[in-house]
């Protein structure tokens, strides 16, 4: 996918209206709890004001519903973008109204106003054209650097490209090529991992991928739903019962396709939600009653890290357990590992709950891409297009 990006486009001297994730989660006091996602912007915003831009940024921050609310204020990340930038971020009051456009007209090249947040605006989330030229009148150049809310079709997302020259700024630009590559021209064998709970979620995403990878790694609740639909018992799992016919299409389409799909052999099953439940390890066919499985066995993880240790590119979407309870996340911390461990592979995460895992077994640093965007790499990886992507400028 070959669009411009903000190295593609004069930017000196002009005023730049930047989309970033500030996204960030905070405690009770408002204090920032991981400023990753704000890290991750410094790239773009540092090589803007090397140009001597006038840099204006804006970003959502949790679900305001277009009101404002003095808890969803972006006040914080002022403050720590100053702290990491080393210099004045200056908050406007509020989005598009008189603070913003009064801070925003009195710019020098080299300042930086951050906007309030843009879900204070009712009508950001409905895309707005209104509100989208507003964004666009503050600035010369339009930059998206925020792949986490690419796939929503928002005015500041998408709508503001309409009237300004659209790019994609660093991060933006990392995303579409780690996946984009990939998914169009990956190096072999290719495998993916998909986990997470239900079959449902993921189901484009599978459908998707057995037209590109060599191999498929099911783990996490969707497991029972394939297991159910070839006959066996999974006792109290998480299964969905309407889903069953789906799930053995694509156990069919996987063999047509020649794709080697790779079930759980053995499950680490409890009697119930809990770090202290009884638990014990069975054949995944042979699931008791009253017993659910949380997590893959041993057998299953030595399978899995096989296949893995042969890959060259991997994709990993979702869990392969309840990696919430330390008792069940045994299998998700050692995909985590053979992951890290890997010399010469391409290994990408694809945000939510798999980027979670791998922050919290101390691994990221030994993946080669860890996105950014939980929802929005599960839309890339099911071959939809991205609002925030599609509108801008192709190279």
């Amino acid at each position: 996918m070959n669009k411009k990006t903000v190295r593609d486009i004069d930017v000196t001297n002009k005023k730049v209206l930047v989309r970033c994730d500030f996204n960030v989660p905070q405690d009770e006091n408002l204090n920032i709890t991981d400023n990753r996602r704000i890290v991750s912007s410094l790239d773009t915003i540092k090589y803007l004001l090397d140009k001597n831009a006038k840099v204006i940024l804006c970003s959502h921050l949790g679900r305001p519903k277009g009101e404002v609310k003095k808890e969803f204020s972006l006040a914080p990340v002022a403050k720590e973008l100053s702290r990491l930038l080393g210099k004045e971020v200056k908050l406007a009051d509020d989005v598009v109204g008189e603070s913003a456009k009064k801070l925003t007209s009195e710019m020098n090249p080299g300042d930086i106003v951050l906007l309030e947040n843009v879900r204070f605006e009712p009508g950001e989330e409905k895309n707005d054209e209104e509100l989208s030229k507003k964004f666009a009148s503050l600035a010369e150049v339009y930059v998206n650097d925020a792949f986490g809310s690419a796939h929503r079709a928002h005015s500041s997302t998408a709508g503001v490209a309409a009237f300004l020259p659209a790019v994609s700024g660093f991060l933006m630009e990392k995303e579409i090529n780690f996946l984009g590559t990939a998914l169009e021209n990956p190096e072999r064998p290719f495998v993916a991992i998909l986990g997470g709970k239900k079959v449902s979620d993921k189901i484009n995403v599978i459908d998707n991928l057995l037209e590109k990878v060599d191999t498929l790694i099911i783990g996490g609740g969707m497991a029972f739903t394939f297991f159910k639909a070839q006959g066996y018992n999974v006792g109290k799992s998480v299964c969905e019962l309407d889903k069953l016919d789906l799930a053995k299409s694509l156990l069919e389409k996987a063999k047509a396709k020649g794709v080697k799909m790779m079930l759980p052999v053995d499950t680490k099953i409890g009697k119930e939600f809990s770090n202290d439940t009884e638990t014990m390890t069975v054949k995944s066919t042979e699931i008791p009653d009253d017993w659910e499985g949380f997590d893959i066995g041993e057998e299953t993880i030595k399978a899995y890290s096989e296949e893995l240790q042969k890959a060259k590119t991997i994709v990993w979407n979702g869990p392969v357990g309840v990696f919430e309870l330390p008792v069940f996340a045994v299998g998700t911390n050692a995909i985590a590992k053979v992951l890290g461990d890997l010399e010469d592979a391409t290994t990408i995460i694809g945000g939510g709950d798999s980027a979670a895992a791998i922050e919290k077994a101390g691994l990221s640093d030994k993946m080669t891409h860890i996105s950014t965007g939980g929802g929005a790499s599960l839309e890339f990886l099911e071959g939809k297009k991205l609002p925030g992507v599609e509108c801008l400028l192709d190279k």
